[in-house]
C-alpha cells in the first residue's frame, strides 16, 4: 500500500477474498496473495484503521431470530434540512437497520425489520410516524430477499 493510502493490487486481493469469507484465517490468505500472514494481518489492520474495512461479524438471518417482515420505509420530511435531526432519531428505534438520505421521491429510505405485521404497524405509527419533521411515508413490504453480497472489489493487476 502507498503511503498515500491508495489500494494496491495485494490490497484489492485480501478484500475480495474476506469480502467472501470473513472467517477465512490469515494464513489461507497469505497463501493465496503469495505474502506472509504478518503482512497480511498489518494490511487488514491498516484497511480497517483507514476505514475501507468498516466492520466484522456474522450475518444473521433475521427470520430465525423471529423478524419475519422486512419492510422498506419511504420517508417524506417537512424540510429537508431536517434529515440530521430526523436521522438522529431514527438511529434510536433498533428495527430499522439501514437508513439513508436519498434523492427523489422520498428524502430517506430506511430498512426495517419487525416480527409481524402487525409489529410494523407499531413501529410505524408510535416510533417513525410522530418524528418531528416526518410528513408521511410510504411502506414497501419485501416478499423475499434474493441475493445480498457485498460490492465487487475490481483487480487491475496493473496498477
Amino acid at each position: 500500500m502507498s503511503s498515500k493510502g491508495k489500494l494496491d493490487v495485494i490490497d484489492l486481493k485480501i478484500l475480495d477474498i474476506i469480502s467472501q469469507n470473513a472467517r477465512i484465517p490469515f494464513k489461507d490468505v497469505a497463501e493465496k496473495c503469495g505474502i506472509s500472514r504478518a503482512a497480511v494481518h498489518q494490511r487488514v489492520n491498516r484497511l480497517t484503521e483507514m476505514k475501507v474495512i468498516i466492520g466484522s461479524g456474522y450475518h444473521i438471518d433475521p427470520k430465525k431470530v423471529d423478524y419475519r417482515t422486512c419492510t422498506y420505509v419511504g420517508i417524506f420530511l417537512d424540510k429537508g434540512g431536517l434529515y440530521p435531526t430526523v436521522a438522529e432519531k431514527l438511529k434510536e428505534i433498533p428495527e430499522i437497520v439501514e437508513c439513508h438520505y436519498t434523492t427523489g421521491q422520498y428524502a430517506i429510505f430506511a430498512k426495517v425489520y419487525s416480527r409481524d405485521n402487525e409489529h410494523l404497524k407499531d413501529i410505524l405509527i408510535h416510533q417513525i410516524q410522530p418524528i418531528k419533521g416526518i410528513t408521511s411515508t410510504e411502506t414497501i413490504i419485501s416478499l423475499e430477499e434474493t441475493f445480498r453480497r457485498e460490492v465487487p472489489i475490481i483487480i487491475n493487476e496493473e496498477q
